[in-house]
Formats: structure tokens, sequence, C-alpha cells
């Protein structure tokens, strides 16, 4: 809500004298899971910047030195991923994310080993990743069949005629119609279709 305030309060600064000031912001149109699909995808860029820059400290955490260059390329699938998630086709980046979930998973599962002093670190991250993909998976569930279109009801307006109050009420509505002062002295309608048919 502080977020919303401030940008409300800056947005004001800029406005001109005799423009309408923004008072308080109204609902956000996101739902639930469009929300959290943000979020994701903030958080994917994040993760994808770490292990495009620091790999050595995460295989270095995990015993797994000697994978920096796969660490690498996990993060620059992160970004994708974290771009896609942001963009009109979030849809796709939260799948991306659930895909890559699953080799995170498989990666990590190797540092598992019983001579690998950093086991630890690495059943912890595992227990981790299971519970990031739990929650990737259900929001990309529930984003594909918030904005698939087969899953919306197409509507029928079969039953609609385009008057509100039925046809009979309209009929002779227009009776007592005044030609504005104004439109008096303007040639009619047939008249100017006459001048254009003839030219």
């Amino acid at each position: 809500m502080t977020n919303i305030a401030s940008i409300a309060s800056l947005s004001n600064i800029t406005r001109s004298e005799g423009d309408p000031k923004v008072l308080r912001s109204g609902p956000s149109s996101l739902g639930i899971a469009d929300r959290l699909a943000k979020g994701l995808g903030w958080f994917s860029l994040a993760l994808g910047i770490t292990e495009l820059v620091a790999p050595q400290r995460i295989t270095r955490a995990f015993g797994m030195e000697g994978k920096e260059a796969l660490v690498r390329a996990y993060g620059a699938r992160e970004i994708g991923s974290g771009i896609l998630s942001l963009s009109v086709d979030r849809n796709l980046g939260l799948w991306s994310r659930v895909a890559g979930d699953g080799l995170d998973i498989a990666t990590v599962m190797t540092a598992l080993r019983p001579d690998n002093p950093k086991r630890g670190n690495a059943a912890v991250a595992l227990a981790l990743l299971v519970g990031i993909t739990a929650v990737d998976l259900i929001d990309a569930q529930a984003s594909t069949a918030l904005h698939s279109r087969g899953a919306r009801r197409k509507r029928s307006y079969r039953n609609r005629s385009g008057y509100p109050r039925g046809v009979q009420a309209s009929r002779g509505a227009a009776r007592d119609f005044k030609t504005p002062p104004d439109l008096r002295h303007a040639p009619s309608l047939a008249a100017v279709s006459k001048q254009t048919s003839v030219a």
C-alpha cells in the first residue's frame, strides 16, 4: 500500500495545475494467479542473474565444483522464464519454470552422493526445489485455466435485440423531436446524397 501511495504522489507532481489529482488507486485488475506469476517472474530474474554472475558460489555451496557452465546455462534459462512470466505469454513462462524445476531437481540429486561433504546443503536445496516446483505447477495450471480460450464458454446473443426496453417501447420515441436551431438550415440528407450521386 505504501508503494502505491508513493507512486500516486509522484504522479501528482508531474501533473499540470488544471489536471485532476490521483487521490487513491483502485483495486488491481490482476487476479491471484497473475500476481503470483509476476512474483515468480521477478524471482526467476533474480535467481538467473545470480547463477550467471556467481556460479562458483553455488557449486561450492553444494559440493558440485566443475559444473559452473551448467549453472550459467540454468541462469540463462531462468532469465528467459522470468521474462516470459512477466509478459503476456505468462503461461509459457510458468510452464518453462516447471520444466526447469525438473532439471534443477535432477541436477541437485547428483550432489546427494555419500562422498559429498556438502550433502546436507544439497538436501535442503532439494526440499526447497520441491516446494517451489509445487508452487510453479499450481500457478501454471491456474493461469492456463484462467487464460485459455477453450476454458471460456462462448456467449450467446441470440435473444438480444439491441433495445433495452423492447422494440415496442422504442416505437414513436422520436415523435416529439425538434430539430435544433443550428441544424435547421443544413441541407437535407436526401439533397446531399442526390448531389453526390450526380457528381
